[in-house]
C-alpha cells in the first residue's frame, strides 16, 4: 500500500455520520478476521509438509556398517576429514558445518571454519566446545581420538566408501542426516551420471598397464581395490599391482620393473609435475619411459573419496587416452 492511501482516506469528509462509521469499522474487523483464518488455514497446512523434515528422526548406516541415528536433522556438523567436508558441502550442508581440520581446502568458502585439528592431532577441547550433534570423519583420523566424542555421545558418521558409486551413497546418507536429501539427491544422480557417461566412452578401449606412483621415497602405489584402480578401469587403464589388496602398499624399483608398465602416473597437489617423476628415465627400455608416458594428474581429486572424485577420474581418461595414443 502507498503511504497516500491511508492519508487520503483519513482527511476524506464523513457521507453517512455515525452509522457509517459503526458499518465501516465491523467491516474492517470482519476483514482482518477473514485474513487472520486464511492464515491460519494456510500455516496449517504448511506444517505438516515441513515440520517433519526439520523435526523428525533420521538414520543412515556409515561405511563402517554403524546405524547413524539422530533425534531431528544435524544442525551443527564437524568434519574431521577432507574428503567430508566437500561431501557435507555437496550434500547441501555447508551451512551446518561448524568445524572442520586444517587440510580442508574445499569449497573455497571453508576457510573460514573454525579449525579442530590437522591430520596429526584432533583439538578435542574445541570440538566439544562447538557442541556437534554430528561429526563426520575416516577410519584414519586418530580412532584414539575419536572414542573420546563417541564416549560423549556424540553421534560419529565414518564416511570411507569402498567404491566410486559409494561416495554418491555417502552423499545421500550425509543429506539424509542433515535434512537436505533432496540436494543430496540431485548431486548423487550427477555424479553416477558422469560416470556411467565415463564408462560408456571407454568401454572396449585398449587396455593400458599403469604404475601409479603415490610417492617416491619409500615408494607407495595403490593396491587392487583402491578408488583409484576402480577408476583406471573405468578409464580402460589396468593397476600393474591390482594383485596387492592393501589400500596403499610399499613396492620395490626392481618390482616396477619387473611389471613393465606402459605408463606411469603420479599423483600430486594441483597436478604439478613432481621432479621424482623423472627419475624413471634412467631405465629407457622401460615401455613407460621408452613412449614418452610419464604422467602427472591431481592428487587433490583422485586421492580424496568426494564428489570431485570424477572430477579427477574425467582427468584420468583423457591422460590414459594419451598414453594409448603413444602404444600404438
Amino acid at each position: 500500500m502507498s503511504a497516500a492511501g491511508p492519508s487520503q482516506g483519513a482527511n476524506r469528509p464523513s457521507l453517512g455520520g455515525s452509522a457509517e462509521v459503526a458499518a465501516a469499522s465491523m467491516g474492517a474487523h470482519r476483514s482482518g478476521a477473514g485474513i487472520r483464518r486464511i492464515l491460519t488455514a494456510a500455516l496449517v497446512a504448511w506444517l505438516p509438509a515441513v515440520l517433519p523434515a526439520a523435526l523428525a528422526a533420521v538414520q543412515a548406516v556409515d561405511d563402517a556398517g554403524t546405524t547413524v541415528k539422530l533425534a531431528a536433522p544435524a544442525t551443527r556438523i564437524v568434519s574431521l576429514a577432507p574428503h567430508a567436508t566437500e561431501l557435507l558441502y555437496a550434500a547441501g550442508a555447508g551451512d551446518r558445518v561448524v568445524g572442520v581440520l586444517a587440510t580442508s581446502d574445499w569449497p573455497p568458502e571453508v576457510a573460514a571454519k573454525p579449525k579442530v585439528g590437522d591430520s596429526r592431532a584432533l583439538d578435542l577441547e574445541r570440538i566439544v566446545a562447538l557442541a556437534p550433534d554430528l561429526v563426520v570423519t575416516w577410519p584414519f583420523a586418530a580412532p584414539a581420538q575419536v572414542g573420546p566424542l563417541v564416549a560423549r555421545g556424540v553421534p560419529v558418521f565414518i564416511a570411507n566408501p569402498a567404491t566410486i558409486d559409494g561416495i554418491a551413497v555417502d552423499l545421500e546418507r550425509l543429506g539424509t542426516l542433515a535434512g537436505t536429501l533432496p540436494i543430496a539427491t540431485v548431486r548423487a544422480a550427477e555424479l553416477r551420471a558422469r560416470l556411467a557417461r565415463l564408462q560408456a566412452r571407454y568401454a572396449g578401449a585398449r587396455t593400458v598397464r599403469v604404475f601409479y606412483e603415490i610417492w617416491n621415497a619409500p615408494l607407495y602405489t595403490v593396491g587392487g581395490d583402491h578408488l583409484i584402480s576402480q577408476a583406471l578401469r573405468v578409464c580402460g587403464g589396468e593397476n600393474v599391482f591390482a594383485a596387492l589388496t592393501l589400500p596403499a602398499p610399499g613396492v620395490s624399483v626392481e618390482a616396477v620393473l619387473a611389471a613393465q608398465p606402459q605408463a606411469i602416473l603420479a599423483g600430486a597437489e594441483g597436478a604439478v609435475r613432481p621432479a621424482w617423476l623423472d627419475d624413471w628415465k634412467r631405465w629407457p627400455t622401460l615401455p613407460a619411459v621408452a613412449r614418452g608416458n610419464l604422467f602427472t594428474v591431481d592428487a587433490n581429486l583422485l586421492h580424496r573419496a568426494g564428489p570431485r572424485f570424477v572430477d579427477g577420474v574425467e582427468m584420468l581418461c583423457a591422460t590414459l587416452a594419451e598414453a594409448r595414443a603413444g602404444l600404438r
